[in-house]
Order: C-alpha cells, then structure tokens, then sequence
C-alpha cells in the first residue's frame, strides 16, 4: 500500500508508539493476561495509569496544585451543558468565533443570562474578535481557543478581569498555557491527546460550588473530583491510549518543543499556500491557527477543486477536504501529523501549480 498522509479534522493522528502499545495491551494489560478493555477500573494496575495519566497532564502543562485533572465520558459538546450549570448565576458572555462556540453559548442560554460579548460570524468566522470589554461582574467569559471548520485561533492567554473558561478540545498540549490564568479549561481529546472518547476537564478546585441551582450529580464536577474521576466506569481504553499519547510526547521534549515543531509545520504550509498561484488562504494572517489550515482555490481557479481533490487523493492525501459549511481545503496539523507529511502536501500543492500553469 503506498504512503497515506492523514490530515483529518478529527479523529486525530495517534504516535505510531501509542499504537502499537495499545495493541500489546488489548492483548496482554500489564501483565495481567487480560485485554486492556476488559480489566476491572478497580484494580491496582488500571489506578496506576489513571495515576499516570494524570500525573503526566500536570507535568506537560505545568498545572498548579490549585487545579484537578478530570476525565469524563460524553464529549466536549456535554460539557458545554456542564459550563453553565457548574458556574453561570447571574449572567455569562462567550467569545463567538465559530460553530462550536455559538453552540456552547445556546446551551448556556438554556440554562440563564448568556450572551456574545463579541462574534466575528459578520465575515464567515475568519477572525478572532478583538478590543472588546470584559465586564468584571461577569460570573465567567468562555472562549473558544482554536476553531476546527474556520481555521483561527487565540495564540495567547487573555487577561481576563473574569472567571475564564475555554474550550481547547482542538490545541490543547499543542502550544505552552498558562492555566492559572483559568478557572476551566476543557476539551475532547480527538486532535491531540488520545482517540474519541474521553474529554478532559482542568479545573481550578475552590472555582466549584458557588451556584445556587440543584446540580444532577454527574453533571456536577465535584463528583468526579471526589471520586478521581471513577465515579462511574471510566472510558478505559481511550484514557489508555491517552496515557501512551502523553508519554510519547513526554519523550520528544514535551510541549515546548512540539510547539516549536508545530509552528515550522504551519509555516510551512500557510508560506506555500501564499506562495501558490492556485490557492489562498481564507483566515485573517494574524488569527491563523496552527491546527487546522484553511484554504481555496484562488480567484478564477475556482473550476479546479474538484480536480485538485482527486489529484491530491491519487498521491495519498487523506482528510484535505473543507468542512461543508465553507467548502475548499482543510489540513489539520495537529501534534503528532508528521512534518514529512507536510511537505508532502506542499509538493503535491507545487506540482499541481506545474501542471496548470
């Protein structure tokens, strides 16, 4: 079979390690003689990697003893339910940068006073809203920090008179965070930290409790603070994966040095695409993510998608395509796509151009 470059929006590239560790434990878990997806939470082998797995979060992010690892089941869209019923009283403002911000602000709407303190929907979500004033008053302001289907990001931490709660399902571990700066930080781990599946949550311990409301019990995060997150059965082999995950980048320098790695791959894609007489890029330069690379054919090239597509296909590009919302090209870069790969997608980009020219 010939060499496929995955650039998929999600699920994520997995290290070829996590893999193949992975396979060991589904057939032999630690020595125990029972596959990794069926051995009981409850042991002392499954404990010791949650352990791990925790510790390791706290390690590569630098997470102060005031914040909890959390690892829940039901994915990132539930926990924009879990936001609002664990911290909005009076009123809360979101940051609108794309769709999966506008939903996390609906679900906060279901609950109370919710609203967009900013939204950059009037030019298709291509850029992150900017010079807004954040009312101190505020129970919290949440913000999405990279947008998947658009293509931007918030590359650094806002001060935030505030609460502040961001979902970073997308560029989590993927660049240096500041997590005191937060009083949540959230996210499935599909992009950079393990398979569908799982979601983690970051929170900061005394941020808890301070609604009136009756919470359900598992959508209260100081159930799962208390239990260690075992309350229920956990989603065992996703957090497996997400442990080897985590060790694997552990052991490549940790998360300063795929930073370093995932801007030169960025760089040089967004350098070709403004290079290429075929092809721009659709984001504002300063908002550009480092994720998810957003493109498409330039101005009167437009007849060409279609063809680029199956070009791009025929040499082993998988995942390219742009979501349906805003239609061209999407490469998502996240931290264990290859630079190899990269380059594979500039040349193949390089030799459409030839071949059109």
């Amino acid at each position: 079979m010939s060499k496929v470059h995955v650039f998929n929006a999600g699920p994520c590239v997995l290290p070829q390690v996590a893999i193949d560790n992975t396979i060991e434990a589904l057939k032999n878990f630690k020595g125990t003689g029972i596959p990794v997806v069926s051995v009981s939470h409850r042991t002392k082998e499954w404990e010791a990697v949650m352990d791990e797995c925790r510790s390791l979060w706290k390690e590569l992010l630098h997470i102060p003893d005031t914040h909890e690892v959390l690892f829940l089941g039901g994915g990132a869209s539930l926990q924009f339910l879990y936001v609002a019923m664990n911290y909005l009283e009076k009123k809360a403002a979101y940051l609108d940068t794309g769709v999966w911000a506008h939903k996390a602000l609906k679900e906060a709407q279901g609950i109370g006073d919710a609203y967009a303190i900013a939204c950059s929907k009037d030019k298709n979500y291509t850029y992150i809203p900017k010079g807004f004033e954040i009312p101190a008053d505020l129970d919290y302001l949440h913000i999405t920090t990279n947008n998947t289907i658009y293509g931007t990001e918030i590359h650094t931490d806002i001060d935030c008179p505030c609460p502040l709660i961001a979902d970073m399902s997308s560029d989590i571990m993927s660049r240096p965070v500041d997590v005191s700066k937060y009083d949540l930080i959230y996210g499935g781990a599909q992009k950079n930290v393990g398979p569908a599946g799982v979601i983690f949550a970051i929170v900061r311990k005394d941020s808890l409790g301070r609604v009136s409301r009756y919470i359900p019990t598992m959508l209260d995060y100081r159930t799962h603070l208390d239990k260690g997150s075992m309350f229920n059965t956990p989603p065992v082999l996703a957090i497996f994966i997400m442990n080897e995950t985590l060790k694997w980048l552990k052991s490549i320098g940790g998360v300063e040095a795929i930073y370093d790695l995932n801007k030169k791959k960025a760089a040089l894609l967004y350098d070709e695409i403004d290079r290429n007489s075929m092809f721009v890029g659709t984001a504002e330069k300063e908002d550009r993510s480092l994720m998810n690379v957003c493109f498409v054919m330039a101005p009167g090239k437009e007849d060409l998608q279609d063809e680029f597509m199956a070009f791009a296909k025929e040499r082993g590009m998988v995942g390219i395509k742009g979501h349906r919302s805003v239609g061209g090209f999407r490469a998502s870069l996240y931290n264990a796509c290859p630079i190899e790969d990269v380059q594979a997608l500039v040349d193949c980009m390089k030799e459409f151009e030839n071949l059109k020219k």
